[in-house]
């Protein structure tokens, strides 16, 4: 939940500043565009010039448009997001905004725990931009955690998020606006995405017992976004090695994650017991830490 808060108030940031470069008062219309992207302004220094602009931030095409887009912007409760998002798009047919308030949506429902409604937001994103990253793992995440093996079509649904997820790692470089933005708090951005998507791959192999792939992809998820590690991929990735008999390191990952979780939860339960059954194969001794 940690993770998913620091995800929404990151993509809050990122919101915001979308919205607010999307309108100039000065002149009454948007900002100018060139081939896609945001003019450079002929007096910039060389080093700046040089710089990659990235996709042009989306933008609202008049001042009542940007009005409006503020007002839903300004909304917190999920279902009321949904309501200010749909009404926004019925105003405004025609706006490039239009998924960012569905964006806010998805991600308010993720912090309530919907992950039904998480699913059809991400969906509803990915109706206007195909290669969106954060909607493409709503997508893969809801998909990979609520498919059960009784499910007629699981086999498609496992697809599809595995397939979503390796998406959003390629998209991540080429759908995210970047000019405006601090560039560490753009990388911080992407690396979370990044940690996201090699989370749900492990997870996914994890499932399959696929054990040496699970290992790699949480060991990426881990080391892409080392700030605030997922607790659930350090336990999996201790279990991932624990099959392929690594006890050693496998015991340096289960005390992590005891470390990282509290007792009495389903979380917290597994990892003290995987601990336990690694510490009697190792005889109670783990690698020192680097």
């Amino acid at each position: 939940m940690k993770r998913a808060a620091m995800m929404v108030a990151m993509l809050g940031m990122m919101v915001w500043g979308l919205g607010q470069s999307g309108w100039t008062q000065d002149n009454s219309k948007p900002a100018p565009q060139a081939n896609g992207q945001s003019t450079q302004s002929s007096g910039q220094t060389g080093a700046a010039a040089a710089a990659p602009a990235g996709k042009r931030p989306p933008q609202a095409k008049t001042q009542p448009e940007f009005d409006a887009y503020k007002t839903a912007a300004a909304i917190t409760d999920p279902a009321q997001q949904e309501k200010a998002a749909a009404d926004f798009a019925a105003k405004f047919p025609e706006s490039e905004l239009r998924p960012v308030l569905y964006k806010a949506a998805m991600h308010g429902y993720q912090q309530a725990n919907n992950a039904d409604k998480m699913l059809d937001m991400a969906q509803k994103v990915l109706t206007y931009d195909a290669d969106d990253p954060e909607a493409l793992l709503g997508v893969s995440q809801v998909l990979a955690e609520r498919t059960r093996d009784t499910d007629l079509d699981r086999d498609q649904r496992l697809g599809e998020a595995k397939k979503d997820a390796e998406k959003a790692l390629e998209t991540v470089e080429t759908d995210l606006p970047t000019s405006g933005y601090p560039p560490e708090q753009l990388k911080a951005y992407k690396d979370f995405l990044r940690s996201d998507a090699y989370a749900i791959l492990g997870a996914l192999d994890f499932d399959q017992k696929n054990w040496p792939d699970a290992e790699s992809n949480l060991r990426k998820s881990i080391d892409a976004f080392p700030q605030q590690v997922d607790p659930i991929a350090v336990f999996r990735l201790s279990v991932a090695l624990d099959m392929q008999n690594k006890y050693p390191e496998a015991l340096k990952y289960a005390n992590q994650a005891v470390g990282m979780t509290k007792e009495g939860t389903a979380a917290g339960d597994a990892a003290r017991k995987e601990k336990d059954r690694l510490t009697q194969l190792t005889g109670g001794s783990a690698p020192p830490a680097k």
